[in-house]
Parts: structure tokens; C-alpha cells; sequence
């Protein structure tokens, strides 16, 4: 009897502290215990949809946690945006965004978030400069070409473009500005069904980044008229300053961002994970594949450039809607 109970003992005795090892493990786990969600408001193909591959593959190294990529496009980026909004504040969801939809659309539409108060910045991977591409036989053989046309036949040529006040139709309302020139704007959900309306020929000219034009200019596929910068990309391409467009025009800053009540040490930690990453080998190869650059910023100190954005595009938007 004496013999059955002290059986029965050490087994409750086992269980309680296993059960107390549990409550103890659960404790003191750290963040992050699951895998990551990276939301993508555009569509599938396009510069942001490349670069995430290239960022999920190799930042599970820094994190011990998979990131996963879902693309929730709609609304000019509005829709994902207001998932992760919405989301809890726990670091396992986050937003693949760029500061047209983070810091402009606010000026020109209400939207269900407020983009400085409901978000905080995880990280600034990289920026892009834009460039203005057409079909490899189209007959705009220079940007010169696509200008003449445009003026001549107002409305006439179809731009296709990522969104209203997105990263591709902000640079073409800059151009169509400066250049006193007029395309008919032709929204898609995200860069890369705007580049695929552009190689099937529903539209005439569209815009695109180095990630989502390499393949197609090596394959010969499309032809890059002008690109954004101070400096030419392409040996043979203007800058578009060389034809005519001043300014700071046709930069995208793609940026991750996390609800703004995420906690200060999980933002720290995925800060960690994307300064680790920005020095990893592989990581600047692949990037360097896609032509892409690679210039992390992370929290409070993109966060403050986000506010500075905000005062910039509200200008802009005067600027553009002004009569």
C-alpha cells in the first residue's frame, strides 16, 4: 500500500514538474516563436514581390524563424496596408511597403489608417530609382520619340501604371508636369502585372525598377528610354534630367513596417535580424543578381525621414493638383 502510494506520488510529482518546466519554457521564450508574415500590398512580379524572395531566403538565419511572403494587393496598396493595421501588435505580421502608399496617399485620399501614428519602422532595405520602359519593337526608339508622340496625340499613349499615387504613376505625373505632355494613366494591381500589360501590348509605356527589368532587358524583350538619378545606369540611357525632368523624381524606399504597439525589444530584435542581414554575402550577391541596392536604415532614424516625406508629398500634391 505504502509501496502504491509513493508511485503515485512521484508520478504526480513528474507530472507537476513537467508541467512547471512548461509554464517556465513558455516564460522565458523569445521572441519571435513562430514563423513571420511579410505582407506585400501589390501585386505578384513586381520590384517589391522580387526583393522579399531575396530577403525571406536568407534573414531566417538572423531571426531562427521562417518569414513568409503574402501578397495582398487591391486599392493602390490600401488593402494590406490595412490588414497589418489591423493585425495584433506582436511582431508576426509586417508590412513590405514603399513611401508613396506610407507617406502620400494620405494628402490625396482618406484613408482607414493613419500611416505615421499606426505604424513604427522596422527597417529601410533599399531604394530604386525608376525608369521608363517600352516594348523592345515598339517605335519610340528614345525618350525623345515617346515625348514627340505624347504631345502630338494627348491622352493617345497608354501608360500602365501601379496604382493611383503609387511609385509608378507619381514619377509619370512629375514627367507629364515638366514636359507639358499628357498619357492616358492606366492603373494595375502592382508593378508587375503594369510590366505584363506592357510586354502583351495592352499598354504603350510603363515604369519599373532594376529587380523586375533585368530579365527582360537581357532577354531583349523591353527598352529603357530615361532613368531617375543623377547619374546614367545604362551607358546609352539619359537621366532624366538629361531630358528635361528636374528634381527629386522616380525613387522608391522599400521599407518594412510593424503595427505601432509593437514591443520596443521585438522591434529591436528584427532591427538586429535586418542590420545582420544588410552585411550578409549572400544576401548582397542575390541582391547584386537583381541589381538592386542594398542601404539599411532602421527605426527611429527612417521613421524620422517618413515625417519629412509627408511635408514633401503634401507639396507635391499641391503641386500636381493645383490649377
Amino acid at each position: 500500500m505504502l509501496k502504491s502510494f509513493a508511485k503515485k506520488s512521484m508520478a504526480a510529482l513528474a507530472v507537476s514538474g513537467a508541467a512547471l518546466a512548461g509554464t517556465m519554457t513558455a516564460a522565458q521564450a523569445e521572441y519571435p516563436e513562430k514563423p513571420i508574415t511579410m505582407v506585400i500590398p501589390l501585386g505578384a512580379g513586381g520590384s517589391h514581390d522580387l526583393n522579399a524572395r531575396v530577403i525571406t531566403s536568407i534573414i531566417p538565419t538572423y531571426l531562427n524563424q521562417a518569414m513568409i511572403v503574402r501578397l495582398t494587393p487591391g486599392a493602390g496598396g490600401q488593402k494590406g496596408t490595412q490588414e497589418v493595421a489591423n493585425t495584433p501588435a506582436d511582431g508576426y505580421t509586417l508590412l513590405f511597403t514603399h513611401n508613396y502608399i506610407d507617406q502620400l496617399q494620405q494628402h490625396v485620399e482618406n484613408l482607414p489608417y493613419e500611416p505615421l501614428e499606426d505604424f513604427v519602422t522596422v527597417a529601410r532595405v533599399n531604394y530604386a530609382p525608376i525608369a521608363v520602359t517600352v516594348r523592345a519593337d515598339s517605335p519610340y526608339e528614345t525618350f525623345a520619340d515617346l515625348v514627340a508622340a505624347s504631345k502630338e496625340n494627348p491622352g493617345g499613349v497608354q501608360m500602365a501604371h501601379s496604382g493611383n499615387w503609387g511609385a509608378l504613376f507619381v514619377p509619370a505625373a512629375q514627367m507629364m508636369k515638366a514636359l507639358d505632355m499628357s498619357w492616358n494613366l492606366v492603373p494595375y494591381q502592382g508593378g508587375g502585372p503594369a510590366l505584363q500589360a506592357l510586354l502583351s501590348g495592352d499598354a504603350d509605356v510603363t515604369m519599373g525598377f532594376p529587380s523586375s527589368l533585368a530579365s527582360h532587358v537581357e532577354a531583349g524583350k523591353v527598352r529603357i528610354l530615361a532613368t531617375a538619378g543623377a547619374e546614367r545606369i545604362y551607358d546609352d540611357v539619359p537621366t532624366f534630367a538629361e531630358v528635361g525632368v528636374e528634381g527629386d523624381v522616380g525613387f522608391m524606399h522599400r521599407v518594412v513596417l510593424a503595427p505601432a504597439d509593437t514591443p520596443a525589444d521585438v522591434l529591436e530584435t528584427l532591427a538586429a535580424a535586418f542590420n545582420e542581414l544588410g552585411g550578409d554575402k549572400t544576401f548582397n550577391r542575390m541582391m547584386g543578381r537583381l541589381g538592386e541596392n542594398i542601404d539599411i536604415i532602421t527605426g527611429d532614424d527612417y521613421d524620422a525621414m517618413r515625417k519629412e516625406q509627408s511635408v514633401a508629398y503634401k507639396d507635391l500634391v499641391d503641386a500636381l493638383t493645383s490649377q
